[in-house]
Protein backbone atom coordinates (compact mmCIF):
# COMPACT_ATOMS: atom_id res chain seq x y z
CA UNK A 1 0.00 0.00 0.00
CA UNK A 2 1.22 3.57 -0.90
CA UNK A 3 0.75 6.43 1.83
CA UNK A 4 1.56 9.25 -1.11
CA UNK A 5 -0.92 10.39 -3.01
CA UNK A 6 0.57 12.98 -6.19
CA UNK A 7 -1.17 15.98 -7.00
CA UNK A 8 -2.45 14.69 -10.55
CA UNK A 9 -4.12 11.77 -8.49
CA UNK A 10 -5.87 14.60 -6.28
CA UNK A 11 -7.24 17.02 -8.62
CA UNK A 12 -8.49 13.86 -10.09
CA UNK A 13 -9.89 12.76 -6.85
CA UNK A 14 -10.96 16.64 -5.35
CA UNK A 15 -14.69 16.05 -5.68
CA UNK A 16 -14.92 12.71 -3.25
CA UNK A 17 -11.78 13.54 -0.93
CA UNK A 18 -11.16 15.06 2.09
CA UNK A 19 -8.53 17.43 2.08
CA UNK A 20 -6.85 18.96 5.47
CA UNK A 21 -4.43 21.17 5.35
CA UNK A 22 -1.84 21.02 8.38
CA UNK A 23 0.20 23.99 7.41
CA UNK A 24 2.16 24.93 10.98
CA UNK A 25 5.36 26.24 12.16
CA UNK A 26 6.94 25.78 14.93
CA UNK A 27 8.47 28.95 15.94
CA UNK A 28 5.15 30.49 14.69
CA UNK A 29 2.16 28.86 15.79
CA UNK A 30 -0.36 31.41 14.01
CA UNK A 31 1.18 31.67 10.97
CA UNK A 32 -0.65 27.75 9.03
CA UNK A 33 -3.39 29.12 10.34
CA UNK A 34 -3.13 32.84 8.43
CA UNK A 35 -1.57 31.23 5.56
CA UNK A 36 -5.07 28.80 5.34
CA UNK A 37 -7.39 31.89 5.28
CA UNK A 38 -5.04 33.50 2.37
CA UNK A 39 -5.63 30.50 0.28
CA UNK A 40 -5.96 26.75 0.50
CA UNK A 41 -7.27 23.65 -1.45
CA UNK A 42 -10.63 23.82 -2.13
CA UNK A 43 -12.76 21.87 0.39
CA UNK A 44 -9.86 21.70 3.15
CA UNK A 45 -10.29 22.25 6.48
CA UNK A 46 -7.32 23.53 8.69
CA UNK A 47 -6.01 21.31 11.56
CA UNK A 48 -3.88 22.50 14.35
CA UNK A 49 -0.62 20.85 15.96
CA UNK A 50 -0.70 22.73 18.67
CA UNK A 51 -4.79 23.34 19.25
CA UNK A 52 -5.99 20.15 17.61
CA UNK A 53 -3.40 17.45 18.01
CA UNK A 54 -1.35 17.79 21.38
CA UNK A 55 -1.96 17.96 24.90
CA UNK A 56 -1.29 20.25 27.72
CA UNK A 57 3.29 19.91 28.16
CA UNK A 58 3.82 18.38 31.61
CA UNK A 59 6.35 17.24 33.11
CA UNK A 60 6.21 14.20 31.09
CA UNK A 61 5.23 13.53 27.94
CA UNK A 62 7.31 15.85 25.39
CA UNK A 63 6.89 19.24 23.91
CA UNK A 64 3.64 17.76 21.49
CA UNK A 65 2.07 14.82 23.72
CA UNK A 66 -0.60 13.02 21.83
CA UNK A 67 -4.08 14.86 23.04
CA UNK A 68 -7.35 13.39 25.10
CA UNK A 69 -7.72 10.90 22.45
CA UNK A 70 -11.68 12.31 23.45
CA UNK A 71 -10.97 15.86 22.63
CA UNK A 72 -9.23 14.73 19.24
CA UNK A 73 -12.29 12.81 18.33
CA UNK A 74 -14.35 15.51 19.25
CA UNK A 75 -12.01 17.58 16.30
CA UNK A 76 -12.54 15.34 13.32
CA UNK A 77 -16.43 14.78 14.04
CA UNK A 78 -16.65 18.38 14.21
CA UNK A 79 -15.14 18.47 10.83
CA UNK A 80 -18.25 16.35 9.91
CA UNK A 81 -15.11 13.50 8.38
CA UNK A 82 -16.19 10.02 8.32
CA UNK A 83 -14.62 6.32 8.50
CA UNK A 84 -14.64 5.52 5.35
CA UNK A 85 -13.45 9.12 3.86
CA UNK A 86 -10.52 8.75 1.97
CA UNK A 87 -8.68 11.85 3.27
CA UNK A 88 -5.34 13.51 1.78
CA UNK A 89 -3.25 15.90 4.26
CA UNK A 90 -0.61 18.65 3.11
CA UNK A 91 1.68 20.97 4.53
CA UNK A 92 4.23 23.25 3.14
CA UNK A 93 7.33 21.95 5.07
CA UNK A 94 8.10 18.48 3.06
CA UNK A 95 5.45 16.72 4.90
CA UNK A 96 6.99 17.68 8.46
CA UNK A 97 3.76 18.49 9.85
CA UNK A 98 1.19 16.67 7.98
CA UNK A 99 2.60 13.16 8.82
CA UNK A 100 1.66 13.68 11.66
CA UNK A 101 -1.57 13.76 11.39
CA UNK A 102 -1.36 11.19 8.46
CA UNK A 103 -0.34 9.11 11.69
CA UNK A 104 -2.47 9.68 14.04
CA UNK A 105 -5.74 9.15 11.77
CA UNK A 106 -3.68 5.63 11.05
CA UNK A 107 -3.46 5.31 14.96
CA UNK A 108 -7.43 5.72 15.44
CA UNK A 109 -7.75 3.23 12.73
CA UNK A 110 -8.50 5.02 9.96
CA UNK A 111 -8.14 3.34 6.94
CA UNK A 112 -7.32 5.30 3.79
CA UNK A 113 -5.80 8.47 4.46
CA UNK A 114 -2.91 10.20 2.89
CA UNK A 115 -0.24 12.91 2.00
CA UNK A 116 0.09 14.72 -0.82
CA UNK A 117 3.52 14.34 -2.84
CA UNK A 118 5.12 18.13 -2.83
CA UNK A 119 2.26 19.43 -0.23
CA UNK A 120 0.81 23.19 -1.00
CA UNK A 121 3.70 24.41 -2.98
CA UNK A 122 3.63 21.26 -5.53
CA UNK A 123 -0.42 22.02 -5.82
CA UNK A 124 0.25 25.92 -6.18
CA UNK A 125 3.41 25.08 -8.91
CA UNK A 126 0.54 22.91 -10.76
CA UNK A 127 -1.59 26.27 -11.23
CA UNK A 128 -4.52 24.26 -9.32
CA UNK A 129 -6.35 26.62 -7.79
CA UNK A 130 -6.96 27.96 -4.29
CA UNK A 131 -10.06 29.35 -2.21
CA UNK A 132 -10.51 31.52 0.25
CA UNK A 133 -13.99 29.70 1.45
CA UNK A 134 -13.69 28.08 4.62
CA UNK A 135 -15.99 24.85 4.21
CA UNK A 136 -19.07 24.21 6.60
CA UNK A 137 -19.49 20.58 7.63
CA UNK A 138 -22.13 18.55 9.58
CA UNK A 139 -21.04 16.97 12.62
CA UNK A 140 -19.80 12.97 11.95
CA UNK A 141 -20.74 10.54 14.46
CA UNK A 142 -16.96 9.02 13.70
CA UNK A 143 -15.87 6.15 15.59
CA UNK A 144 -12.00 5.45 16.37
CA UNK A 145 -10.28 1.92 17.41
CA UNK A 146 -7.08 2.94 18.32
CA UNK A 147 -4.45 0.96 17.24
CA UNK A 148 -1.75 0.52 20.85
CA UNK A 149 0.84 -1.36 18.31
CA UNK A 150 1.43 1.81 16.42
CA UNK A 151 2.22 3.53 19.47
CA UNK A 152 5.47 3.43 22.15
CA UNK A 153 6.10 5.68 25.47
CA UNK A 154 9.33 5.91 27.63
CA UNK A 155 8.68 1.92 29.22
CA UNK A 156 8.70 0.72 26.08
CA UNK A 157 11.44 2.16 24.18
CA UNK A 158 13.57 1.88 27.68
CA UNK A 159 12.80 -2.01 27.78
CA UNK A 160 13.92 -2.24 23.92
CA UNK A 161 17.02 -0.80 24.01
CA UNK A 162 20.03 -2.95 23.14
CA UNK A 163 17.13 -5.11 21.72
CA UNK A 164 18.57 -7.27 18.46
CA UNK A 165 15.05 -7.60 17.32
CA UNK A 166 14.42 -4.01 17.22
CA UNK A 167 15.83 -0.62 15.84
CA UNK A 168 15.69 2.41 17.56
CA UNK A 169 15.78 5.52 14.77
CA UNK A 170 16.65 8.84 15.76
CA UNK A 171 15.12 11.23 12.83
CA UNK A 172 16.46 14.69 14.04
CA UNK A 173 19.82 15.81 12.61
CA UNK A 174 22.74 14.30 12.77
CA UNK A 175 24.44 17.24 15.36
CA UNK A 176 21.43 16.99 17.57
CA UNK A 177 21.89 13.05 17.46
CA UNK A 178 25.61 13.31 17.84
CA UNK A 179 24.91 16.45 20.99
CA UNK A 180 27.36 18.68 18.93
CA UNK A 181 24.21 21.46 19.01
CA UNK A 182 21.23 20.76 21.18
CA UNK A 183 18.88 24.18 20.19
CA UNK A 184 15.64 23.10 21.70
CA UNK A 185 15.94 20.56 24.72
CA UNK A 186 18.04 20.79 27.97
CA UNK A 187 19.98 18.05 27.11
CA UNK A 188 21.86 16.95 24.27
CA UNK A 189 22.72 13.58 22.94
CA UNK A 190 20.42 10.16 22.18
CA UNK A 191 18.72 7.10 23.00
CA UNK A 192 21.63 4.75 23.44
CA UNK A 193 21.76 2.39 20.65
CA UNK A 194 19.80 4.36 18.36
CA UNK A 195 20.97 5.17 14.60
CA UNK A 196 20.63 8.81 13.33
CA UNK A 197 18.25 8.93 9.98
CA UNK A 198 17.19 12.81 9.86
CA UNK A 199 13.82 12.46 8.35
CA UNK A 200 14.47 15.21 5.21
CA UNK A 201 16.84 11.76 4.09
CA UNK A 202 13.16 10.36 2.87
CA UNK A 203 12.92 13.16 0.08
CA UNK A 204 14.52 13.76 -2.83
CA UNK A 205 16.46 16.88 -3.96
CA UNK A 206 13.23 18.31 -5.38
CA UNK A 207 11.17 18.13 -1.98
CA UNK A 208 9.10 14.89 -3.23
CA UNK A 209 9.17 11.51 -1.21
CA UNK A 210 11.45 8.78 -3.28
CA UNK A 211 10.36 5.60 -4.57
CA UNK A 212 9.71 2.24 -2.49
CA UNK A 213 12.99 1.03 -3.48
CA UNK A 214 15.14 3.96 -2.72
CA UNK A 215 13.12 3.95 0.48
CA UNK A 216 13.32 0.53 1.51
CA UNK A 217 17.26 0.96 0.68
CA UNK A 218 17.69 3.64 2.83
CA UNK A 219 15.79 1.62 6.06
CA UNK A 220 18.00 -1.39 4.93
CA UNK A 221 21.32 0.18 5.65
CA UNK A 222 20.37 -0.04 9.01
CA UNK A 223 19.48 -3.85 9.47
CA UNK A 224 16.12 -5.38 8.81
CA UNK A 225 14.74 -5.70 12.28
CA UNK A 226 11.40 -7.57 13.79
CA UNK A 227 10.49 -4.12 15.03
CA UNK A 228 11.32 0.01 14.04
CA UNK A 229 10.69 2.61 17.08
CA UNK A 230 11.51 6.23 15.82
CA UNK A 231 11.44 9.02 17.63
CA UNK A 232 13.20 13.13 17.30
CA UNK A 233 12.57 15.67 19.36
CA UNK A 234 9.10 16.11 20.31
CA UNK A 235 7.08 13.26 18.02
CA UNK A 236 6.59 15.03 14.56
CA UNK A 237 9.37 15.44 12.23
CA UNK A 238 9.36 11.57 13.30
CA UNK A 239 6.10 10.97 12.04
CA UNK A 240 8.05 11.44 8.29
CA UNK A 241 10.18 8.73 8.93
CA UNK A 242 7.18 6.33 10.41
CA UNK A 243 5.23 6.53 7.06
CA UNK A 244 8.23 5.96 4.52
CA UNK A 245 8.77 2.61 6.28
CA UNK A 246 5.71 2.17 6.32
CA UNK A 247 5.60 2.52 2.66
CA UNK A 248 9.15 1.02 2.45
CA UNK A 249 6.94 -2.47 3.20
CA UNK A 250 7.85 -2.43 7.08
CA UNK A 251 4.97 -3.13 8.99
CA UNK A 252 6.09 -3.47 12.33
CA UNK A 253 6.66 0.34 13.29
CA UNK A 254 5.78 2.47 16.48
CA UNK A 255 6.46 6.64 16.87
CA UNK A 256 7.59 7.23 20.48
CA UNK A 257 5.26 10.39 20.48
CA UNK A 258 6.93 11.86 23.19
CA UNK A 259 10.35 10.88 21.64
CA UNK A 260 13.70 12.86 23.22
CA UNK A 261 11.99 15.93 25.18
CA UNK A 262 9.84 13.18 27.14
CA UNK A 263 13.33 10.88 27.83
CA UNK A 264 15.41 13.81 29.10
CA UNK A 265 12.40 14.46 31.74
CA UNK A 266 13.48 10.86 33.52
CA UNK A 267 16.87 11.29 35.17
CA UNK A 268 17.22 7.31 35.19
CA UNK A 269 17.12 7.24 31.33
CA UNK A 270 20.74 6.81 29.97
CA UNK A 271 22.09 9.24 27.41
CA UNK A 272 24.59 8.53 24.66
CA UNK A 273 26.99 11.21 22.98
CA UNK A 274 29.09 8.80 21.14
CA UNK A 275 28.71 8.25 17.22
CA UNK A 276 29.72 5.75 15.13
CA UNK A 277 32.83 6.32 13.33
Amino acid sequence: MTYIRSVNWVQGQLNSIRMVDFRFYLQHSDKGRLEYEEGHIPGAIHIDLEKDMSGAVGQTGGRHPLPNMKDFLNVIQEAGIQNNDIIVAYDNQNGAMASRFVWMMMYMGHKEVYILDGGFRAWEEKGSGLTTEIPVNNRSSYKAVYQSSMIADQDYVAQHIYNDDTIILDSRSYERFAGINEPIDQKAGHIPSAVNAEWTKVMNQAGRWKSKEELRSHFLQFGKPKEWIVYCGSGVTASPNVLALYEAGFNQVRLYVGSWSDWITNDKNPIDRSVSS
